[in-house]
């Protein structure tokens, strides 16, 4: 019981600084430094610096149908930014039959590549990135919409000299999760702070741009990739800054399955991250270690704290008060799961989805550990 006490304490402690005291510490402390570091959040006027008259290129891969291809080339040609400053590359994996460019009407730049042999997302970046002629090239997926003043945030933010990346707000779409919805409020907020002291770690891949000088090819079959080319350009000396007016709106509304595979996608692309670029382990060449540690490498054993603050309870009840109160409380757990279950309220449903997404939250953690510690980095299709 003694040992169990101590690793349940252990375990209660070492979340709440994962998850609160750590987050807290790096808001307290951007909040301080904010005014230090210019552009950080993206206030920096349009027309102020070198940003005014910069070519970018956007770069989308996708293999998705040539519908949704010209959707979202559409919604890119909307944006603030001038069209004959203005690239739009399209790296198309799985063989799709581009659009005609010539449907755009447009004085921007439209080219569609095939994604580098044998394919895959960090394939497709590859080709889009060398068929590039911007000065910063702006990252985009398909199924998200830019803000008008999106791509105009970015390069301001782009504008202070140490900053050689910048990523956006992802704003999902309405009817999303419970769960999820608080963790991407949670992770915005997050994001603006450790930027205020530094750097975001990594970026939001549906909208995140780079000084295209800064750009390295990606290995084959990465998975993170706005995880990997930001890191790699804080290893490099450089900054990731956050922007908040630069927005991607998701048009979808994922099912707690659908986030699931996404999040064990992500978070075993944690794991291969750690693998393929080991430097952002050591703490004298990493500038923001303490970040990256926090942030993404022990958020993994999340589920395992849990666990044992649960079963440390649970014994502690027992030696203290005999099974009776544990088995009155399992009793009474299930009767209200049940009378959730068949009732048809709309707040019954919204506990059930709730507790379901958490769950799966955590189980997505546990299995992307197990497929991380096995090598198995053919996520690309789950």
């Amino acid at each position: 019981m003694t040992v169990l006490r101590f690793f349940g304490l252990l375990s209660g402690v070492l979340f709440l600084m994962v998850w609160v005291i750590y987050p807290v510490g790096v808001a307290l402390i951007g909040r301080l430094r904010r005014h230090a570091r210019p552009g950080d959040t993206g206030d920096t006027p349009v027309n102020a610096g070198p940003a005014a008259d910069t070519r970018v290129t956007v770069v989308i891969a996708t293999r998705e149908t040539a519908a949704a291809v010209a959707d979202r080339v559409s919604d890119c040609l909307r944006t603030d930014w001038p069209a004959d400053r203005l690239e739009i590359v399209v790296a198309h994996d799985r063989g799709m039959d581009p659009p005609d460019p010539a449907q755009f009407r447009t004085g921007a730049t439209i080219r569609f590549v095939p994604a580098d042999a044998p394919g895959g997302k960090a394939n497709a970046l590859n080709a889009g990135c060398r068929a590039a002629t911007g000065d910063v090239i702006v990252f985009a997926d398909t199924f998200q919409r830019f803000a008008p003043r999106t791509i105009p945030a970015l390069l301001a933010a782009l504008a202070h000299p140490a900053a050689g990346a910048a990523t956006g707000a992802y704003e999902l779409a309405p009817g999303t999760g419970a769960v999820i919805s608080l963790y991407w409020k949670f992770e915005r907020w997050l994001r603006r702070s450790e930027a205020r002291v530094h750097s975001s770690v990594g970026a939001t891949g549906a909208v995140y741009a780079i000084r295209r000088a800064l750009w390295q090819p990606l290995p084959a079959g990465l998975i993170l990739d706005d995880v990997y080319t930001p890191m790699r350009i804080v290893l490099g000396g450089r900054r990731v800054a956050v922007a908040d007016a630069a927005t991607a709106i998701e048009t979808r509304t994922p099912t707690p399955a659908q986030e699931y595979t996404r999040k064990v996608r992500t978070l075993t692309g944690v794991l291969q991250l750690c693998a393929w670029l080991p430097a952002v382990l050591v703490p004298g060449r990493n500038p923001i270690w303490i970040q990256f540690l926090f942030h993404k490498i022990l958020r993994l054993l999340t589920p395992y704290w849990l666990l044992i603050v649960a079963l440390w309870l649970v014994a502690e009840v027992v030696v203290r008060a005999g099974p009776g109160p544990l088995l009155f409380a399992a009793i009474l757990v299930g009767l209200l799961a049940l009378i959730s279950w068949i009732a048809s309220r709309s707040f019954a449903h919204r506990v059930r989805a709730f507790i379901v997404e958490a769950l799966l939250v955590q189980a997505a953690v546990v299995v992307a550990g197990i497929k991380g510690l096995r090598g198995e980095w053919q996520v690309w299709d789950a």
